[in-house]
């Protein structure tokens, strides 16, 4: 168990995986968010308005 720890404890790359894995979902986040709102309406939202900050993508 400890050395384990020790082997665990030492990786450099850890700080930049984490770093990627973070940014990474926040952007896939976002990019689904556009993509969500420029879809079509489901039932009962046709008469929505997009929101502001959404940019509108040219079919």
């Amino acid at each position: 168990m400890i050395l384990l720890l020790e082997v665990s404890g030492q990786s450099a790359y850890f700080p930049a995986l984490a770093t990627v894995g973070v940014v990474g979902f926040i952007v896939a986040a976002t990019v689904g968010s556009i993509a969500w709102y420029n879809s079509k309406r489901p039932v009962g939202w046709k008469d929505k308005d997009r929101p502001d900050f959404v940019p509108g993508v040219d079919k």
